[in-house]
């Protein structure tokens, strides 16, 4: 009985904060904050995907831009075939899971560095297949085999916010669920040791497949949500190095393996986002450099340097008390 009111002036407020978030397009703010929170919440979802496969599972995943990138096109092709936008993004996560199983056939023979090196050619690889490829016919809009986006002139602001909002906390609550899990208890055990967690009876191949195809979903969907709002979808910016980048900053700089790692790292890189925006050609380059910067400094980023901190351990012992 007495643990219940100290949980309650916990969780006070992160409800207050989420519900703040929630109501953000109604209470008038600048459509340049809407902007930065939507892009918050984008990331947050990846992060959160990306932070379950390399911090949890041990896959050091670098496809990640495939999921979002194939999500998208799906959203956009259904558009100029006559599907509605919202099934396009439900599409659009089926694809994604779909391809996570196809690609989990060659990749997971690979381990370590040579699983890294053998993800990371995908999206180079569906880049050019989007170069050459013209789904729908007709000719090609922009760069490559770019789409608009059809039908969705009824769709506002608010309602992509929205959608992020909900895909963007919905996966605090899926990978807290998930860690909470008999999987969670698979993937610690696959961490810690994955030999010895097979010869205890864990299917580590079915385990790792279950989080590379979850992965795969909650990016899809936080993809074809981005390319909602965007209206638009080429190959180049999106089977893009840069998103790779942006999952691993928001992941290393927060924290990678905490939960909370990915909430303060995604709040970091939409900064850096606007911040770097002026230098474009160098954003990559900057970037990088910060994350060995935090790397070196900090392994576990800024959750790490947080719980080295006085006031942590105080915070904790208070808890506690």
């Amino acid at each position: 009985m007495a643990l219940r009111p100290r949980l309650n002036v916990r969780i006070i407020p992160l409800a207050a904060a989420v519900l703040l978030l929630a109501f953000l397009p109604l209470i008038g703010m600048p459509q340049s904050w809407l902007l930065y929170a939507f892009l918050f919440f984008i990331y947050l979802a990846m992060a959160n995907m990306w932070n379950l496969l390399a911090g949890y599972s041990g896959l050091i995943s670098l496809c990640q831009p495939a999921f979002l990138g194939l999500a998208g096109y799906t959203l956009a092709i259904g558009t100029w075939v006559g599907i509605p936008w919202w099934a396009g993004l439900l599409g659009g996560a089926l694809v994604a899971a779909l391809f996570a199983l196809v690609i989990s056939i060659p990749v997971f023979r690979l381990s370590g560095i040579y699983f890294a090196i053998g993800t990371l050619v995908v999206p180079e690889a569906l880049r050019m297949v989007f170069y050459l490829w013209r789904p729908v016919g007709g000719q090609m809009q922009g760069g490559g085999a770019g789409y608009m986006v059809k039908g969705i002139g009824g769709v506002s602001t608010n309602m992509t916010y929205w959608l992020a909002f909900v895909i963007g906390i919905g996966s605090i609550f899926l990978m807290r669920r998930v860690l909470r899990s008999r999987l969670g208890l698979g993937l610690a055990a696959i961490h810690d040791n994955e030999r010895t967690a097979a010869s205890c009876g864990v299917s580590v191949f079915k385990l790792k497949l279950c989080t590379f195809v979850i992965s795969a979903v909650v990016t899809g969907l936080a993809g074809g949500v981005y390319y909602l709002y965007q209206g638009y979808i080429e190959p180049s910016a999106t089977f893009n190095v840069r998103w790779t980048m942006t999952l691993l900053l928001a992941t290393v700089i927060g924290g990678i393996r905490s939960e909370e790692g990915p909430l303060i790292g995604s709040i970091v890189v939409v900064f850096l986002y606007f911040l770097l925006a002026r230098y474009a050609g160098y954003s990559l380059l900057i970037q990088g450099i910060i994350l060995i910067g935090i790397m070196l400094a900090s392994p576990q980023g800024i959750v790490g340097i947080f719980r080295r901190s006085r006031y942590y351990r105080y915070l904790t012992r208070s808890v506690s008390a």
